[in-house]
C-alpha cells in the first residue's frame, strides 16, 4: 500500500465534483436573485442597513453588492464583475451580473448531463467574440456628426442611463448639467476634475451646476465677515502652512533668568507670525487658501487688508483648485513667485441653502465643473451623487468611444437572433450551447418586462417576430408597455457598456465553470499560510501542514 502523504493541515474544507460545481452556480443564483429587480427604469430601490446602522438606499448593481458584502467565494466573484464595470464604464453594473448569472443557470442543465466545463466555456467564448462582432455592425458612429447632433445623442445616452435611477424624473435637467460638465473637461477628461457637493434642504430642481470650483465654507475665525466676499481676477495662494500661534510642546522647557527674556520669547513668536503674514500680502494675493488651519489672528490680518483667507481647505477641493486657477501648493511664505500663485475670473462666496459656498468660476488652466445637488434626505442625495457618477462615466465612454445602439432590450434581442442563426450552420455540443448564449441574452428584456409587471412572454414574443423581419432596433416602451423603435424613441446606450456586460459577464461565467474544487484553509494560530510538503513555506520538511499536527490525506 502507498503510504499516506499528509498535505493539508487538518480541518481544511475541501469540496469538489460535479456537485460542487453546482452548489457554486446555485450560490451565484442567489446573488442575482437579489438585484435582478433593480434592472430598468421600472426597478425596485434596495434599503441596506450596515452594522453602524447607515442606511442606504440604492437600485446601482455595485454598490448593493459592495454593501452586501458577499463571502461566498464564486459569488464574490459576481460581486467583483460589477465592481470592474463600475470603475471602467459606470453604467450597466446589474446587467452584466444578471447576465452572468444567467449564463451560468442554463449551463447547469449540460453540467448534470456529465458535458464538460471546458465545452462549455469554449462555446460561450465563441459566441461572446461573435456577439461583439455583431455590436459593432449595429453601432452608429457619432464621429462625424454636427456639434448639435453630438450634444442630443450624448444627453440621449445620460438620459438613458438616468432613466432607472432615482432621479429619472427630472432626467432631462441632469442630462443636460452632466454633457455640460464632461464637454467642458480638458481633452484627457479627467473626471476628478468634476466635483460633486450636497446641500441638504430645497428640492431636486435647485441643484445646479457650477462651471469651476466650489466647496463649503470653511471653519473661521472671528474677523471672517469683515473680509471682501468677492473678487475679480483675484491672485490666489495655495498654502501648507499653519497661519496661528502655537504654544511650546508639552515637554520643551525653556530657562530664562529675566523678565526680558521672556518678553524676548513672546515677542519672538509674534514676529515670525507676522513676518509669514506681510510676506503673502505683499505678493498682492487677494484669496489666501491653505490646507492647514488660518487662526484669529490671521484672519483679522488679512480681513484688515481686504483679503479673503480659508483654512482647512479639504484637499480634494485644493487639488482641484491649484489644476484649474494654476496655483502651486506652497511649503513656506518665502518666494512666493509669479509663477506659484494662480488666478480666475471671479472668486465670490455665496449662500446655498443653509450653507456658505466659495465659487471659483472662469478658470484660466484646467477645465473643471461642481455640481451642487439639493434633495431632503442624506439618503437621497446619496444616491442622486451615485446616479450622477454613472451619467458622468455614460457621457465620457461615449465621447471617446463614439458609438451608441438602441437600448430598451433591442441589442440583445438582435444578438439573440444572430446567433441562433450561426448556430444552425454548425454540428456538435457547440450548436447547444450557442443557442443557450443566445437565450440567456434574452433575460435581459425579460427582466425589464418583469420589473414593469408586463407581460414577459407576449412581449419577447413580439420582439422575436419584428426582429425576423430585419427590424434591428426594436426594442420595449416601458412607458406604454408595448414594442417601439427605441432609436427613434431616443433610447440610447453607448456601444462600450454592451460590450463590456457581454465580455466581463462571459469571463466571469467561464471563470466560475472552470473551478471544480474549493478548498478553505483551517484557521491558523501561527498566522501563515502553509503545507506539510518539504521546503514549501511554514512547513518542516517531512511533516504535516505547518510542521506539527495531523494533516488530512490527500
Amino acid at each position: 500500500m502507498a503510504p499516506q502523504i499528509l498535505l493539508l493541515k487538518e480541518g481544511t474544507d475541501t469540496s469538489e465534483g460535479k456537485s460542487h460545481l453546482i452548489s457554486n452556480i446555485n450560490a451565484c443564483q442567489a446573488v442575482v436573485d437579489i438585484v435582478r429587480t433593480t434592472l430598468g427604469p421600472r426597478g425596485m430601490d434596495k434599503l441596506i442597513q450596515d452594522d453602524k446602522g447607515k442606511v442606504t438606499v440604492s437600485n446601482d448593481g455595485a454598490t448593493i453588492l459592495k454593501l452586501l458584502d458577499v463571502v461566498h467565494p464564486a459569488a464574490k466573484m459576481l460581486a467583483d464583475i460589477a465592481k470592474s464595470q463600475d470603475a471602467e464604464v459606470g453604467d450597466g453594473t446589474t446587467s452584466v451580473v444578471v447576465f452572468a448569472g444567467e449564463l451560468l443557470k442554463n449551463s447547469k442543465e449540460f453540467i448534470e448531463e456529465g458535458v464538460h466545463p471546458q465545452i462549455i466555456s469554449k462555446a460561450y467564448r465563441k459566441a461572446c467574440e461573435l456577439s461583439l462582432q455583431h455590436l459593432n455592425h449595429l453601432a452608429i458612429d457619432i464621429a462625424g456628426k454636427s456639434p448639435e447632433e453630438k450634444q442630443t445623442l450624448l444627453e440621449r445616452c445620460a438620459q438613458t442611463c438616468l432613466n432607472s435611477k432615482l432621479i429619472a424624473g427630472k432626467k432631462e435637467m441632469f442630462a443636460k448639467m452632466v454633457v455640460e460638465a464632461v464637454s467642458s473637461l480638458d481633452p484627457d477628461m479627467d473626471i476628478a476634475m468634476v466635483g460633486i457637493k450636497k446641500v441638504q434642504g430645497g428640492s431636486l430642481s435647485d441643484s445646479q451646476l457650477v462651471k469651476g470650483v466650489a466647496f463649503k465654507k470653511t471653519f473661521s475665525y472671528a474677523g471672517f465677515e469683515q473680509q471682501p466676499k468677492k473678487f475679480t481676477n483675484p491672485k490666489i495662494v495655495a498654502l501648507n502652512v499653519e497661519l496661528e500661534l502655537k504654544s511650546e510642546k508639552e515637554n520643551a522647557e525653556v530657562r530664562i533668568e529675566s523678565t526680558q527674556d521672556y518678553q524676548g520669547i513672546v515677542d519672538a513668536e509674534w514676529s515670525i507670525i507676522y513676518d509669514k503674514l506681510e510676506k503673502i500680502v505683499a505678493t498682492g494675493a487677494k484669496v489666501v487658501l491653505s490646507k492647514l488651519a488660518i487662526g484669529d489672528l490671521a484672519t483679522q490680518y488679512f480681513a484688515d487688508r481686504d483679503i479673503f483667507c480659508a483654512g482647512r481647505v479639504p484637499e480634494e477641493d485644493l487639488k482641484r483648485l491649484m489644476k484649474a486657477t494654476g496655483a502651486s501648493m506652497q511649503s513656506t511664505v518665502n518666494k512666493l513667485t509669479e509663477d506659484v500663485i494662480g488666478t480666475c475670473e471671479v472668486f465670490e462666496e455665496k449662500q446655498v441653502g443653509n450653507e456658505r459656498y466659495n465659487f471659483f468660476t472662469g478658470c484660466p488652466y484646467a477645465k473643471t465643473a461642481t455640481f451642487i445637488i439639493r434633495g431632503g434626505s442624506e439618503q437621497f442625495m446619496d444616491e442622486t451623487e451615485r446616479s450622477l457618477h454613472d451619467a458622468i462615466m455614460v457621457v465620457k465612454r461615449t465621447l471617446k468611444h463614439s458609438k451608441a445602439v438602441p437600448g430598451g432590450g433591442a441589442v440583445e434581442m438582435e444578438l439573440s437572433k444572430l446567433l441562433r442563426e450561426y448556430a444552425r450552420t454548425i454540428h456538435g455540443k457547440s450548436q447547444l450551447l450557442i443557442s443557450t448564449f443566445a437565450k440567456s441574452l434574452e433575460i435581459i428584456p425579460r427582466t425589464l418586462c418583469e420589473n414593469a409587471g408586463l407581460d414577459a412572454t407576449d412581449i419577447l414574443n413580439k420582439l422575436r417576430a419584428k426582429h425576423a423581419s430585419n427590424l434591428s432596433s426594436v426594442g420595449i416602451d416601458l412607458t406604454t408597455g408595448e414594442i417601439c423603435d427605441t432609436w427613434k424613441s431616443m433610447v440610447w446606450e453607448p456601444s462600450l457598456v454592451k460590450m463590456n456586460v457581454l465580455s466581463a459577464a462571459t469571463e466571469a461565467a467561464c471563470l466560475i465553470l472552470q473551478v471544480d474544487e474549493t478548498i478553505k484553509n483551517a484557521q491558523s494560530n501561527q498566522g501563515s499560510d502553509s503545507f506539510g510538503a518539504g521546503g514549501l513555506p511554514g512547513g518542516r520538511r517531512g511533516g504535516g501542514a505547518g510542521g506539527r499536527g495531523r494533516g488530512r490525506p490527500f
